[in-house]
């Protein structure tokens, strides 16, 4: 059965169309600065009433599951909105409201596909006003949803049963002075699924939390009617180290096992953390992943400094160690509140292995300028496609983008499958496609994968078809689980920017739709030749730490032209061995150390399109 909603699918979304180039950003259009809104828990500024049949939006198929006026899915990172089971079925869920104004009837619309998607629902599945929605796995057959309530905490419905039945119903309020906690995250472990992880946030500042928002976490074996663990704070994400943890800046990552428990969390003002649990949430370490310069800032004034913008996603491997994709952007702040830079984007990459960002202003800048600790292809692997080839961004003023307070590419999703294949999905300006009201420039996703982390593909755009020439394509929800096809959700409609928030545009109809992208489409663009250089074939380099020469050996499977190069933690080359032809069998480089400074730097093997990189350190 799901056979044949694949197949429509694939005929519905039209054809990829690959591109590899960057779209260049000069530094005036970085430079721009713009005052940075709070994060919304219920209505945006506006009143704007929405008038039916006022706006046409082009339906692409009829495999999109749903709808919604009220078009704000999350204020930084997506949930986790889309579960596909080990028998075929798949729930959805997303943010859903008709009655423009007021959002009286705002709630969580839910769908399912066992064959075939239902119709689109028309009410929420709460019998009051809901938002935020989180969604997954529970028991040994049923589902779970969790969501924030106007005033009373987080809605927690579950059915033993998934797909059918009504929903057992819980609701968990937080502490006294802050029972409306709000934008909670889920995930379930144990043998049966049956213990509920929940992080959410405060929406206001109490004296005994001393925080705007303040994370909080909680644990529960039969569905949220009782809690062993309830609105734990964390002291390592307390008032000693945040003045605030933002709305929807953090999610967890789909357990490892039965007991191994991470959640993310992180923004512009905030460390980018990673907090991990190897006992179902007993106990828990932290690691910075990078390090804000600011992280207690309070209404002083600050230099510009690059940073995660909110928008990110982690995942465990096979072998259980984790990946994290994150957006960037840049920031400052004075005594009139924080901003952030619409003209500032990319996608970078991390994982257990990997040294982590230092709290340097331009750490994570990712133009390649001095300070810089990305490396394009290894820690940087997502922007703006130059689609024309005029080698430049296509739009004038960055103040013309579509206003989300993230990265014109950003909201990363990642998934690894059970082969260590890793996929991200990412939003992105797309220059050539331009409409709406405004005529903003569209984005649309795109997709990037890698075989082991280490060596990046080319770029996918997942919206290139003729159906989607009018999309508007964010907040992208990708499902942990995978067979041959990746799933996710997104948003579509034909406006760029939002009506709840930032741009404030009228109010009209957006899609919910899954997309089910067949791997070897998107692989194929990594390795149709396949990789002559393997991260198991590449030597780490010897010795290492060194001042003098080093070596690393490279076991070829078959005959191949290979090069070596060496770049600084800037992303410049600073020495390169050129191409050349060698056997199959044991190759060797020697790198002459003897002109670089002491410091860290990457080295790369490179066969084609294929390349593996490594670290090493000049003492």
């Amino acid at each position: 059965m799901k056979k044949c909603l694949l197949f429509i699918l694939a005929l519905s979304f039209g054809v990829f169309t690959i591109a590899q180039e960057r779209a260049k950003v000069t530094k005036s259009f970085r430079d721009v600065a713009v005052k940075k809104a709070k994060p919304i828990k219920d209505v945006g500024n506006s009143q704007a009433v929405y008038e039916p049949g006022t706006k046409s939006v082009s339906l692409l198929s009829d495999d999109d599951i749903g709808g919604t006026i009220y078009d704000l899915q999350t204020n930084s990172s997506s949930q986790n909105r889309l579960y596909l089971f080990d028998d075929g079925f798949m729930g959805a869920t997303w943010t859903m409201g008709f009655t423009s104004g007021s959002w009286s009837d705002r709630g969580t619309g839910y769908n399912s596909f066992d064959g075939s998607w239902g119709e689109a629902p028309s009410e929420r599945i709460e019998d009051e006003k809901c938002g935020w929605p989180s969604y997954t796995n529970y028991g040994e057959n049923g589902e779970i949803t969790a969501n924030h309530t106007y005033y009373d905490g987080i809605w927690v419905g579950y059915r033993p049963d998934k797909g059918t039945g009504e929903w057992n119903v819980n609701i968990l309020g937080g502490p006294p002075g802050a029972v409306d906690i709000t934008w909670p995250r889920i995930i379930t472990t144990g043998p049966s699924n049956n213990i509920l992880h929940v992080i959410s946030a405060t929406y206001v500042n109490i004296p005994a939390l001393d925080q705007d928002n303040a994370l909080l976490y909680s644990r529960s074996s039969d569905g949220g009617n009782t809690w062993d663990i309830e609105n734990y704070n964390f002291e390592e994400l307390g008032p000693d180290y945040y003045t605030n943890i933002g709305g929807d800046i953090y999610e967890f990552a789909e357990p490892y096992g039965t007991d191994q428990v991470a959640f993310l969390v992180g923004d512009n003002w905030t460390d980018l953390l990673l907090m991990k649990s190897d006992d179902n949430g007993d106990t828990w370490t932290k690691t910075v992943i990078w390090e804000c310069p600011y992280p207690l800032h309070v209404d002083e004034v600050t230099d510009n400094f690059y940073c995660p913008d909110g928008a990110h996603s982690l995942a465990y491997d096979q072998s259980g160690k984790l990946h994290v994709v994150f957006g960037i952007n840049r920031a400052n702040g004075d005594a009139e509140g924080h901003y952030w830079f619409p003209g500032v984007g990319g996608i970078a990459y991390w994982n257990e292995d990997r040294p982590t960002f230092s709290a340097d202003t331009n750490a994570l800048n990712p133009y390649g300028e001095i300070g810089s600790e990305l490396v394009e292809d290894f820690s940087l692997i997502g922007w703006a496609q130059d689609l024309n080839g005029n080698d430049t961004i296509d739009v004038e003023d960055p103040l013309d983008l579509a206003t989300y307070y993230l990265g014109f590419s950003s909201m990363p999703q990642i998934t690894i499958d059970d082969q260590n294949h890793m996929f991200v999905v990412f939003s992105s300006i797309t220059e050539g496609y331009t409409g709406g009201l405004t005529n903003q420039t569209y984005r649309h996703l795109w997709c990037r994968t890698s075989p082991n982390g280490e060596w990046w593909g080319k770029f996918t755009d997942l919206n290139g078809g003729l159906g989607y020439v009018f999309d508007e394509c964010v907040y992208p929800s990708i499902a942990a689980n995978s067979d041959e096809y990746i799933y996710f959700t997104y948003q579509a409609d034909e406006e760029p920017g939002l009506h709840i928030q930032g741009d404030e545009d009228p109010p009209t109809d957006n899609f919910t739709r899954v997309m089910a992208i067949l791997k070897t489409d998107v692989i194929s663009g990594v390795a149709e030749n396949g990789p002559k250089v393997k991260d198991n074939n590449v030597s780490q380099n010897y010795p290492n730490p060194f001042n003098g020469a080093s070596k690393v050996y490279v076991m070829l499977e078959e005959a191949a032209i290979l090069s070596l190069e060496v770049h600084n933690m800037m992303g410049q080359m600073v020495y390169a061995i050129p191409d050349k032809k060698y056997n199959s069998g044991k190759v060797e480089f020697t790198i002459d150390g003897s002109q670089l400074d002491s410091g860290i730097y990457f080295y790369s093997i490179v066969s084609g399109e294929s390349s593996v990189t490594k670290k090493m350190i000049v003492e």
